[in-house]
């Protein structure tokens, strides 16, 4: 079984194998075991001075505005997928978006925030909010190609690259954590680009009309990520390159301007 690679399977034995509960479950509890709420056991705080530990709590709290967008997002995505397989897969993500969701919560309780989620609306990046709104409207439009975008392209894009530098320069609880984390959010990227470049192959019409959410969501995102960026630490020289992360993974489906 260690020896198994999925990408031998034919297309349809593939779809069923790394979008089911039982790959899903193989590869989250490598790294859930013996980690609660993220923690690895034993992995002792770091001292954080005031202003650092501002700062942190301001980004984790952009953080839950992410990952309660994409747990209300994958929810309510589930109604209107279009076949079993993508079913099954939001479902495990549901539970992924939840678990971060908590984790985070967590964390900030860790610092001594004694109210998280009253915290949460008094720091959120007002981009990030904007954002957030215009992606639940594609899911309530039940409009399965802008919602998967959206969500599972570049918000899961937008969250693996910040997530990522900012693991790399935290202390080491939070690093901890968010390398957990990244783990799932590069799964549900992957499903968001194949689903929709399967989709997007043969149909220049949806590809256009993506196209222009694109360029409508550009200017929240790299907003976003600016901020965010600011908030984590992540040198100055770095910044270009985490924003061009998001626009290559956008133009592998063919959304340039």
């Amino acid at each position: 079984m260690d020896d198994f690679d999925p990408h031998q399977l034919d297309e349809a034995a593939f779809r069923d194998e790394v979008l089911s509960f039982e790959f899903w479950f193989q590869a989250v509890d490598g790294y859930l075991s013996d980690r609660p709420y993220g923690r690895p056991a034993g992995l002792a705080e770091e001292p954080l001075d005031d202003e650092a530990r501002d700062r942190l709590i301001t980004t984790l709290c952009n953080y839950c505005v992410g990952e309660t967008t994409a747990l209300d997002g994958a929810s309510g995505m589930i109604d209107f997928a279009p076949n079993r397989h993508a079913k099954i897969f939001l479902a495990t993500q549901v539970v992924d978006e939840a678990r971060h969701l908590e984790v985070f919560l967590h964390r900030m309780r860790d610092l001594g925030v004694d109210d998280p989620e009253a915290e949460i609306p008094l720091r959120a990046d007002a981009n990030l909010v904007r954002f957030r709104d215009r992606l639940l409207s594609f899911v309530a439009a039940r409009d399965w190609d802008a919602a998967l975008f959206a969500q599972n392209v570049i918000l899961e894009t937008m969250e693996y690259t910040v997530f990522g530098a900012h693991a790399r320069s935290a202390d080491a609880v939070t690093g901890a954590v968010l390398d957990g984390v990244v783990k799932d959010e590069r799964r549900h990227l992957g499903f968001g680009e194949n689903d929709l470049g399967d989709r997007l192959r043969d149909d220049p019409a949806t590809r256009d009309r993506l196209t222009e959410v694109r360029q409508e969501l550009d200017q929240l995102v790299l907003s976003t990520f600016d901020s965010a960026q600011a908030q984590t630490g992540v040198p100055t020289s770095d910044r270009s390159g985490l924003g061009r992360d998001y626009l290559q993974a956008v133009e592998r489906l063919g959304l340039t301007r």
